[in-house]
């Protein structure tokens, strides 16, 4: 059930209820008898940091790519992946002898 939270347009103080969906919104301070608003606060979800999509989902990264865990150990799907090739190395103009 969510939290709301209410200020009292008389007294000042704002406070919280726990309401289902279907209930109707509080009208007065049970306290002071004053008229109430609801007030509508930020939500306490919060996603800090980069890369915080990438590396807490298993089944991979969204580039077809398996995601690493953060000890940059790779999971165990890259059992599948392809070994590298490296292309032949040539030696630089200036190092041939004429």
């Amino acid at each position: 059930m969510p939290l709301y939270e209410y200020k009292c347009r008389s007294c000042g103080k704002t406070f919280e209820v726990i309401q289902k969906f279907s209930d109707a919104p509080l009208k007065v301070h049970d306290a002071c008898g004053g008229p109430v608003e609801r007030l509508i606060s930020p939500s306490a979800l919060k996603f800090k940091g980069s890369g915080w999509y990438v590396t807490d989902y298993g089944s991979g990264n969204g580039k077809g790519k398996p995601a690493e865990s953060k000890k940059g150990t790779a999971s165990s799907s890259d059992s599948t992946s392809k070994p590298e090739t490296k292309a032949p190395s040539t030696p630089a103009a200036s190092d041939k002898k004429e």
